[in-house]
């Protein structure tokens, strides 16, 4: 896309980590839930959250200043919109994605090291349960504002088994079945993810229609089957081109003729540099993945009929950050 970039563009996009910081670091010491339905000083936050005064001062008015809080004399307080998406006490917060990116800014720093040897970085880590928290729920909450939408708009009258695969906690899972009552599903991911999506099916109540199956589906047989429907959503951009052929052909192997495959990405246009999000999202790969990356329509659309898949389409779909389907029949 043709953009004409002036010094205060270059500039602002340079720098616009210092914004994105700021952000995670008040979501990460809990200022806005701390803030939430209150209005206190500078001290009164400090009683809540132990920190040095200088720099909460600093960061509070940083925050007021991008919007996120608002500031009356000495008192600051969350605006609606902190109050409903980045206090933990609102269920729709958003905490856990932020997190998530915080959690991998520190690949991106060292971009250009990743560009100069093709492999992911060394990475500080935050410990394991806590990065897996904050991507699964990070996870769950994005997909909890899109799903509701996309199973409206995506036609599974008739169908009676639907595969899930790498469903995380199975947020599509459940909509789909809630949006089909003769649906049954099944969520297969890897093991270490079970108890969070049973818990989350079970408080869908829909733990008699929706089971979980454990494996890694670069090498374990794929279970529950036969399918007639499979729901592919964000898998195959963690993995390099060869092991996205063999997902989507093991995943064929699983449905009965006339199944519906669905491939839910970041999907490129063919020339790859656009959409925008979709082309940076290939970099966030290529700092924390061996060989994932974002996939064209016709790269998608190749390994889909390589599989013996046919009628294969674009969807009318598009959600946030441009991500939309790709579908045919087995």
């Amino acid at each position: 896309m043709k953009r004409n970039w002036s010094a205060g563009d270059l500039l602002s996009t340079s720098s616009a980590y210092w914004r994105g910081c700021a952000l995670q670091a008040g979501v990460r010491l809990g200022i806005f839930t701390a803030l939430d339905d209150e209005r206190l000083t500078v001290d009164g936050v400090i009683e809540k959250i132990e920190a040095d005064r200088r720099g909460m001062e600093f960061l509070l008015n940083a925050l007021a200043a991008m919007g996120l809080l608002v500031k009356d004399g000495s008192f600051y307080a969350d605006t609606p919109e902190a109050a409903e998406l980045l206090s933990r006490k609102s269920e729709k917060y958003m905490g856990h994605i932020i997190l998530h990116h915080h959690h991998i800014l520190d690949g991106w720093a060292q971009l250009d090291k990743a560009v100069k040897t093709g492999a992911p970085v060394q990475k500080r880590s935050y410990g394991d349960e806590i990065e897996r928290e904050s991507f699964l729920m990070g996870m769950f909450n994005l997909a909890m504002g899109i799903a509701p939408r996309l199973v409206s708009l995506v036609d599974l009258s008739g169908r009676t088994r639907l595969l899930d695969l790498g469903g995380g906690p199975g947020t599509y899972a459940i909509h789909f079945c809630q949006a089909n009552p003769g649906l049954s599903a099944v969520i297969f991911d890897r093991r270490t993810t079970e108890p969070f999506a049973r818990k989350t099916v079970a408080g869908f109540g829909l733990a008699e229609r929706i089971d979980f199956q454990s494996g890694d589906f670069h090498r374990d047989p794929i279970t529950g089957g036969p399918y007639d429907v499979a729901w592919l959503s964000h898998v195959l951009h963690s993995s390099s081109p060869e092991e996205c052929r063999q997902i989507i052909k093991r995943t064929v192997e699983v449905m009965q003729p006339g199944g519906l495959i669905l491939i839910h990405e970041f999907i490129l246009e063919n020339t790859k540099d656009r959409p925008e999000f979709a082309a940076l999202f290939s970099l966030n790969m290529l700092i924390n993945n061996p060989g994932g990356r974002s996939y064209s329509e016709e790269e998608l659309a190749e390994m889909l009929a390589n599989a013996g898949v046919k009628d294969i389409a674009r969807h009318p779909f598009r959600g946030p950050n441009d991500s939309s389907i790709i579908f045919g029949k087995v």
